[in-house]
């Protein structure tokens, strides 16, 4: 695959910032306005930290049977998640100097994945799930690889700490093991994740600062 994307200005890579930021306002939104219920309580007011999944404030229907209000917020907040950082991911080969077959399995996988996240509210959510998960993982180990070739190991290494979190997360979701704890590995995986995503842009955005500076600085 070759890619012809041209190298984005820095201030480009503030977007996906801004869309994290804006996600994990929108989904506290959405917990505050969640009616109630969860699988371990399911007549107990509000959304719980400790028992609710973040996917039921995504549901048409609260798990108390109650018309679930929280869920225009929720699905707002998975949308700009996803839309940042598809730009992220598509921009996110230029961070890596050698064109390599690795490279575009990295950049198509991830892509791949973050598009059917947006399925998660269709109707099909547990497809869709598995199928972004597989992607999702493909896309982690191929970054991961350019990452310590290129000898940003610190990055490296919260990636993999991310992906274990990850791959526990997806244990349990389907075999059943640790279920009580899963809505908080659940959150805890959420968390890791979109750290990993923050200091990968940051990354991402001082290299193409000190690029354009050199560039128009040569002497």
């Amino acid at each position: 695959m070759n890619f012809s994307i041209d190298t984005p200005k820095p201030v480009i890579l503030l977007l996906p910032l801004l869309g994290m930021g804006l996600f994990v306002v929108l989904y506290i939104i959405a917990a505050l306005n969640y009616p109630g219920g969860s699988f371990a309580m399911p007549d107990k007011n509000g959304f719980s930290f400790w028992n609710n999944y973040l996917c039921d404030l995504l549901d048409h229907y609260a798990i108390n049977g109650e018309l679930n209000s929280a869920r225009y917020f929720a699905r707002a907040s998975l949308a700009v998640l996803c839309a940042s950082l598809l730009l992220l991911w598509a921009y996110l080969p230029l961070f890596f100097t050698a064109k390599s077959y690795n490279r575009s399995i990295m950049w198509l996988s991830g892509i791949l994945s973050l598009g059917t996240t947006f399925f998660l509210t269709s109707g099909t959510h547990d497809i869709a799930l598995r199928i972004a998960g597989i992607f999702g993982v493909l896309a982690f180990i191929t970054c991961f690889v350019e990452l310590f070739k290129m000898g940003y190991f610190k990055l490296f290494i919260f990636g993999v700490v991310c992906l274990f979190i990850f791959l526990v997360n997806y244990y349990s979701y389907e075999t059943g093991a640790f279920i009580r704890l899963l809505p908080i590995i659940q959150k805890l995986t959420f968390i890791c994740c979109i750290l990993w995503f923050l200091f990968l842009d940051i990354s991402f955005y001082k290299k193409l600062k000190s690029t354009s500076a050199e560039y128009n600085n040569p002497n």
